[in-house]
């Protein structure tokens, strides 16, 4: 959900290549786990699936300072995982970057903020659903959850690396940040009830696809 919306060259080379850098090292990261867990037929055409779903949702911008959208990153995380979930968000906002939705040079930075926001949910929702919470208050708040962490990461990176060619400045910028982070948290929101909801549904018609065992039919019971 959390995205930077800078033009290219908004932040120096250096903070391009420490943010790339660090994408890098967490997608290899990745790449390992995938490769030492195994990965099946099943999950593969779910990723593809949410990478499609979240790519287009990712499009639909509302023009509140500077660009919010939903992105259905926590949901990527609920479905298949941090592993997966970080491939299949670089891969949006690859796709992104290719429609100038996102400039290339922040890559590498929304890269990040979209894996901080798949992991966070992944692991606040199985927290809650160990500690016997029902699927939509537990994809609901893990999907507001994640959003925020991914929300802060959004606001900091720029104020870490120093942005240049924009009008404002030292705690304008500031203040600018923290309004862009307070929205991205309101529409968090929103995106955790449609989390929610989804999540609800797929629970009630294929448990198997949350890791939830399939119910089984009790025995049959026949006359004398």
């Amino acid at each position: 959900m959390a995205h930077i919306h800078l033009p290219e060259g908004s932040i120096p080379l250096w903070a391009v290549g420490l943010w790339s850098a660090l994408a890098a090292v967490v997608l290899a990261v990745a790449v390992y786990r995938l490769r030492r867990d195994g990965l099946d037929a099943r999950h593969v055409a779910l990723g593809g699936m949410v990478a499609a779903a979240s790519f287009a949702v990712f499009q639909i911008n509302i023009p509140v300072l500077g660009g919010v959208h939903l992105s259905l990153s926590a949901l990527v995380g609920i479905l298949v995982g941090p592993a997966l979930g970080a491939i299949v968000m670089f891969v949006v906002n690859v796709l992104s970057a290719m429609l100038g939705h996102g400039a290339w040079g922040f890559l590498g930075a929304n890269t990040l903020v979209s894996v901080v926001e798949v992991a966070g949910a992944y692991y606040v929702f199985q927290l809650l659903r160990s500690s016997d919470w029902s699927h939509f208050p537990a994809a609901t708040l893990a999907t507001i959850g994640g959003l925020a962490a991914g929300s802060v990461l959004m606001g900091a990176i720029p104020m870490v690396s120093g942005i240049t060619g924009v009008e404002i400045s030292g705690l304008d910028l500031g203040i600018y940040m923290l309004a862009l982070v307070a929205v991205n948290l309101a529409v968090a929101v929103v995106e955790g009830v449609v989390t929610g909801s989804v999540v609800s549904y797929i629970a009630s018609i294929r448990p198997d696809l949350l890791g939830d065992r399939t119910p089984t039919a009790g025995p049959e019971v026949t006359g004398s």
